[in-house]
């Protein structure tokens, strides 16, 4: 995947993250990784590497920036419970990745956010595995993989995330048990899902919709943010 280093640093600085020789060397083998596995395990659709790198890759960081800038509202506003927040995130936050396959975003956030502890959960074993070898691999120790239901998970998190998991009725309902009282919800979408958001239930409210634009990819794509109502 190293020939792919050039267009993934292009990919970063046309969306303004810096990021250290390490952890881009990270993400590059995390692609390695996802690219291996699927030969095998058909973890995704997508098959060529170059195609990972858009599609998969760039498409998660993409919410990076998006996620640091909320933290640092959320923390400015007085909402944030831990106090001890940096200008990135809390040390130590909590986030859940639901429905992660691959572990889109949830490894790249662990990567990128080295302070986030990040649980990615899967009804999927194979795709659980995955995260776990990623984990293993890279030496991750703000990630791990959870192979359970969503519904049936307990814990708390201040960010519950999700990507191509479901409708964003489903999500809130199945996730909203974990999120904290002052926690958000980060659903990545492709353009803005007008009838999703209309359909939600009273217990969750949409406070924006971020739209995106993921390098090297011809398609919409937005970030809906919600928080219990």
């Amino acid at each position: 995947m190293r020939a792919l280093e050039h267009e993934l640093r292009c990919g970063l600085a046309a969306l303004a993250l810096n990021l250290a020789d390490g952890e881009i060397g990270m993400l590059l083998d995390y692609l390695d990784l996802i690219h291996k596995w699927t030969k095998t395990y058909n973890l995704t659709s997508v098959r060529e590497p170059a195609d990972m790198l858009t599609h998969h890759l760039l498409d998660s960081l993409a919410v990076i920036a998006p996620l640091r800038r909320k933290l640092v509202e959320l923390s400015r506003d007085g909402c944030a419970a831990d106090k001890a927040a940096t200008a990135l995130a809390p040390t130590g936050m909590r986030l859940l990745d639901v429905g992660s396959g691959a572990g889109l975003p949830g490894v790249v956030i662990a990567i990128c956010c080295p302070d986030i502890l990040v649980d990615c959960v899967d009804a999927v074993a194979k795709k659980v595995a995955f995260i776990r070898q990623v984990t293993g691999a890279l030496k991750l120790p703000n990630l791990s993989g959870r192979h359970q239901r969503v519904e049936n998970l307990s814990g708390t998190y201040r960010v519950v995330s999700s990507r191509a998991f479901s409708s964003l009725s489903d999500f809130v309902r199945l996730s909203g048990h974990l999120l904290a009282p002052d926690g958000i919800w980060l659903a990545m979408k492709g353009k803005t899902p007008e009838d999703e958001i209309a359909a939600l239930p009273g217990s969750a409210g949409v406070f924006h919709v971020e739209q995106l634009t993921v390098p090297g990819l011809d398609a919409n794509r937005c970030i809906v943010w919600m928080r219990k109502t």
